[in-house]
């Protein structure tokens, strides 16, 4: 992360910004979709009020509630300024959306539950409100909002088939804004369970195999199935290809092949920076599926990845399933922690990154009570603009720390959780607001400064 010097005085205003970016799947030419969670994983239908996690109540009561603190938040899906959460709390909006407004038509239930959990974080903190529809809506929003002094931008958004080492072009959209001494806050994403990467591997038919059998199974009972197929460059023009079957047999690894029809094959996906194809199709989800992947001769040993955000797979890998915007070298990667169970959320995603990077620094609260989601909003989609809204509170407990300070602060107060020590699941740990704002109030700029350089170099 970075922090380039800016002047301000003691009374300067603080903005932060959230960008709850919630695209729905089925949009066509984005290649992004919001982090949900895939379905069948877990009882998800449970929730927890906001001030529960870490006695965020007594610090509102102390009067820290990111007073003097403007947080934006940006979404596909818009937003309702007048759900009890955000009213009179916005000062600001801007649709990026073409012949759209700020309320998407009333469809916006993800982006407002977004931003009412960084209302309920930040109880004393402006909201700004932006929305988008297309990849070039979404750079021109938050260049919209760093041209307004922005000082932190969370974006709960996962762009899939992306390169894994912060090279994607919305991933250095991020190191942009951090450029621009922005703290750029995202969720590392919900692929934990439905995802795969290895090498190239082809049997006699082509067919890549799997550890188990050349079908890789999905599991859950979503009537939406989306899947992504991403590789490395080939020394020689190479091709990949996915194949979705439906299957009336067992899910197991093989059967005879005769209890199978084809339902789709994998598109290209066009105007991008990674070579990729995707399906998108509606399923029957009382109905056994199966995907197998299929490349050239060339190809063997080639390095390719496999996700979904719609279904788990049978053959899965959670290393290396973060995905893009939270890749960035300057993003604080947030991961999903279950607090009623007191685990990380078994579909969080995990590092490393395809640099060597750990890829997620922290984990925070989800299965939150929020706005316009009557069942909580669940995933890191939640856990990003919570990890957000105690940067508001740090901000506000020390006006003179930078952005990138703040961010510091939450990693090295987060509570360890997991196993001993900092990894590729939990990052540094769970964010502790207490801590972080304890720690802030006795921090003075220079010494912030350290710590962001220390940082620079754990990476």
């Amino acid at each position: 992360m970075t922090t380039p010097a800016r002047s301000r005085g003691d009374d300067a205003r603080r903005q932060v910004v959230v960008i709850a970016v919630a695209v729905a799947v089925l949009v066509a030419g984005i290649g992004v979709a919001a982090t949900s969670v895939p379905t069948g994983t877990d009882d998800v239908s449970s929730s927890a009020p906001l001030d529960a996690t870490d006695g965020l109540d007594r610090l509102h009561d102390a009067g820290v509630t990111g007073q003097n603190v403007s947080v934006g938040v940006v979404g596909v899906t818009g937003f309702d300024p007048d759900s009890d959460d955000l009213d009179g709390r916005v000062a600001d909006s801007r649709s990026f959306a073409a012949g759209e407004t700020i309320r998407n038509g009333g469809r916006n239930d993800h982006g407002t539950a977004a931003a009412s959990l960084v209302a309920q974080t930040a109880p004393g903190a402006d909201l700004h409100l932006a929305s988008f529809d297309t990849a070039d809506g979404f750079r021109d929003a938050v260049a919209w909002l760093v041209r307004n002094d922005v000082d932190v931008i969370v974006a709960p958004v996962s762009f899939y088939g992306k390169a894994g080492d912060g090279s994607s072009a919305v991933a250095r959209v991020a190191s942009l804004a951090a450029d621009h001494g922005v703290a750029f806050v995202a969720p590392v994403g919900n692929l934990g369970q439905g995802h795969w990467q290895g090498r190239f591997a082809p049997t006699d038919r082509g067919v890549h195999g799997f550890d188990g059998g050349t079908r890789n199974h999905l599991l859950g009972d979503s009537r939406r199935l989306t899947l992504w197929l991403s590789w490395e460059e080939c020394e020689s023009p190479c091709e990949f290809s996915m194949e979705l079957y439906r299957s009336d047999g067992p899910r197991s690894g093989e059967t005879d092949g005769t209890d199978s029809r084809l339902v789709a094959r994998s598109r290209p996906y066009p105007s991008d920076d990674t070579p990729n194809e995707r399906i998108v199709a509606r399923i029957d989800p009382q109905a056994t599926y199966y995907f197998v992947i299929r490349g050239s001769r060339n190809a063997t040993a080639t390095p390719i990845e496999a996700s979904s955000p719609t279904h788990r797979f049978q053959f899965r890998e959670r290393a290396g399933s973060v995905v893009a915007p939270a890749t960035a070298r300057d993003a604080l990667a947030v991961g999903a922690y279950d607090s009623q169970r007191d685990r990380v959320e078994p579909f969080s995603s995990a590092g490393p990154l395809d640099d060597g990077r750990p890829g997620v620094d922290v984990v925070a609260p989800d299965r939150l009570r929020a706005a316009g989601e009557p069942g909580g909003l669940v995933g890191s989609s939640a856990a990003a603009p919570y990890a957000a809204g105690v940067v508001a509170l740090v901000l506000d407990a020390n006006p003179d720390l930078e952005p990138g300070d703040a961010e510091t602060v939450l990693e090295r107060t987060a509570r360890d959780v997991g196993r001993p020590g900092a990894d590729l699941v939990v990052g540094d740990g769970l964010v502790a607001p207490r801590r972080a704002v304890e720690r802030a109030r006795n921090i003075t700029p220079n010494r912030a400064q350290s710590r962001v350089l220390a940082m620079d170099s754990y990476y």
